[in-house]
């Protein structure tokens, strides 16, 4: 029974935690396949369109030759031409001079997905196309709560990584602080009185509730039998004993029958997606300690990104990161390799959880914030009204 029980409760384990990570990896899986998805529908679209030579470039064209004729060996009328050719470059279009093939590749379009769904939308990369652009409308329309779900349920995790680690760093401190202040003596003390407490508590054999009540008729007899207290923890010992066969019924009522155990691993699963932000309203960290956590983030990629990015330095790279994770993307820094950016993009993903829980914070301290202001206001509204009646 031992040998055949044990590659049971192996089963059930690994069952359960396939249960437990089950909504998670269903999320992240549904965005990337809707991600790759998109990629392969606006690369299709995009890339394929056909470049055709509109009137606005021929003018821009014409006034580019007028301009460079017009440079001379005078400064002032060089001064002038500056002038000039910057209006015009500032009317052309940056569609006329990349070439839909290199932009709308899968990875070029792989990246213009990730930065629709996750708003981030730096403005290089758009739609050309009319059914491109309706295209990007319903693709965003769909995408962009996925994405929220998504950022909602790994913030959970996150959340409970930080609430946790945060707990255990407190009770560490305390205790460090507790053995600095604890003197020796005093220390001993303690410790003997809670060793003399453990003594008691400890029931090596349980009675039956017979004997109990045998025993405490024998308390007239003899002065000292058993205390209530050890009565008492008798009975919630013997009580416990008696009801964990039960369990091991049901358990084998389970296993013999299966419809049971689907109903309630269904069940379970179907609580584990009601949950999904729970643990975000619980969270309750220091605001200071994820400003110190997003710094230190931010700082990673900022190391790493001039690696392949040879235009940034590790102050434009740290401006880019946070232009991206707080989702504002004005567009002023442009990635030049997107490919090896789309490997950061389970980096973006995290980045912005972190962010979304600084912000969730935030959002409860403000509210706590306005609360007190307001009650404050209140008070003292009411005091002045005693204190000077009508």
């Amino acid at each position: 029974r031992m040998a055949t029980s044990q590659p049971l409760r192996g089963k059930t384990t690994c069952k359960k935690i396939f249960w437990a990570v089950f909504p998670h990896a269903c999320f992240i899986l549904s965005l990337v396949i809707y991600a790759f998805l998109g990629a392969l529908m606006f690369s299709h679209i995009e890339g394929t369109r056909e470049v055709t030579v509109t009137e606005e470039y021929r003018t821009f064209l014409q006034n580019l030759m007028y301009l460079a004729r017009k440079l001379s060996d005078n400064v002032t009328e060089n001064e002038m031409f500056e002038d000039d050719i910057r209006e015009l470059f500032n009317t052309a279009d940056p569609v006329w001079f990349i070439k839909p093939e290199d932009r709308w590749g899968f990875f070029g379009s792989l990246f213009f997905c990730c930065t629709v769904f996750t708003t981030v939308g730096y403005g290089n990369t758009y739609p050309v196309t009319r059914v491109g652009k309706y295209l990007c409308m319903l693709y965003a329309l769909f995408g962009i709560p996925l994405m929220f779900l998504v950022l909602t349920d790994m913030g959970d995790i996150l959340a409970t990584v930080l609430s946790k680690s945060y707990n255990e760093f407190r009770k560490l401190q305390s205790k460090i602080l507790a053995s600095k202040l604890c003197s020796g003596s005093t220390c001993s003390k303690r410790h003997e009185l809670k060793s003399r407490a453990q003594s008691k508590i400890v029931i090596n054999e349980p009675l039956t509730i017979m004997e109990v009540l045998r025993s405490q008729s024998g308390v007239k007899q003899r002065r000292v039998k058993y205390r209530n207290v050890e009565l008492f923890e008798m009975l919630i010992a013997r009580e416990n004993e008696n009801t964990q066969p039960a369990r091991n019924k049901s358990l084998e009522r389970w296993s013999s029958c299966p419809e049971l155990t689907r109903e309630k691993t269904v069940s379970r699963v179907i609580k584990n997606f009601d949950k999904i932000g729970k643990e975000l309203e619980k969270l309750d960290v220091p605001i200071v300690l994820m400003v110190l956590v997003i710094f230190v983030y931010i700082s990673c990629a900022a190391a790493i990104l001039p690696n392949w990015e040879k235009n940034m330095d590790f102050q434009e790279a740290f401006y880019f990161c946070f232009i991206t994770l707080t989702t504002i993307g004005f567009g002023d820094t442009k990635l030049e390799h997107p490919k090896f950016f789309l490997f950061f993009s389970l980096y973006i993903i995290i980045g912005m959880e972190i962010v979304f829980i600084a912000f969730k914070l935030g959002q409860d301290r403000l509210i706590v914030l306005y609360k007190k202001v307001i009650s404050f206001c209140a008070e003292k509204n009411m005091t002045s009204k005693k204190i000077y009646p009508k």
